[in-house]
């Protein structure tokens, strides 16, 4: 059990188990984190530096399970048979914050890993008002290869390789229309997932979206050690954004 494990608490939305965080002290404009775990998703609790950098900025967090649905608009039989991850977060975890917290946007940030990351990033893109802040750490974006390689829960969930390609976050890039506020990172060591970085850094640039990216820094590949290096970043983005946001709209 580590130090922090009494602030967190477990309740079923539309089902479904979420994962909640409370800081010691929260911040005084209630701004929550949206998790949105990756393939391995381990309980979040345990892993320290990262909750402790939520601790350290105030920031209540809902971690909501979906096993391996991507987070896509798409039917995962492992997850739900009716409702989509993306759905799932849409009209069920959103409005619980809503109710749970007195909570709505742009008070919430989004932010996950791998699968998670992708998923945040894809969420960001196709709702930016709703989400205006976002960051992804090591974000599995073109899950296409992944049906290459014979996935077998994604190839039930696509048809082949490029539909799931025309449905990944880069093609979902509105060039007029994008969050306020976006970063990711990859470690170069991860070579499934950097490229993939790289090419959605080069798009965004190209069409003059703004965001800011680590795709520099190496700190144990596409793994939780990495995560945890990157927390206080990653974490200290979505707090200034927050900040910055809530004063945004006085």
């Amino acid at each position: 059990m580590t130090k922090r494990s009494k602030q967190w608490s477990t309740v079923e939305v539309a089902g479904h188990k979420c994962h909640l965080f409370e800081p010691t002290t929260p911040s005084e404009h209630g701004y929550t984190v949206l998790f949105l775990h990756g393939l391995q998703a381990g309980r979040l609790e345990f892993h320290q530096p990262i909750v402790d950098q939520f601790e350290r900025h105030g920031l209540r967090v809902i971690a909501p399970k979906a096993e391996h649905s991507w987070w896509v608009d798409r039917i995962c039989e492992r997850f739900d048979p009716k409702i989509t991850g993306e759905r799932f977060v849409m009209d069920h975890v959103m409005p619980f914050i809503a109710e749970h917290w007195q909570c709505e946007p742009p008070r919430i940030a989004l932010l996950g890993p791998s699968m998670g990351g992708q998923g945040v990033l894809r969420l960001a893109y196709k709702y930016p008002n709703q989400f205006p802040i976002a960051a992804a750490v090591f974000p599995a974006i073109d899950f296409q290869i992944r049906i290459e390689e014979g996935d077998p829960v994604l190839s039930k969930m696509y048809r082949d390789a490029e539909e799931a390609r025309q449905d990944t976050a880069t093609l979902h890039i509105h060039p007029l229309n994008w969050p306020r506020n976006q970063w990711f990172c990859c470690d170069p060591a991860d070579v499934r997932w950097h490229r993939s970085a790289d090419r959605l850094k080069m798009k965004l640039y190209s069409l003059g979206v703004p965001f800011e990216c680590d795709l520099e820094t190496s700190a144990g590949g596409h793994s939780w050690e990495y995560f945890s290096h990157m927390a206080e970043q990653a974490v200290g983005f979505l707090h200034e954004r927050l900040e910055q946001e809530r004063r945004r709209v006085i």
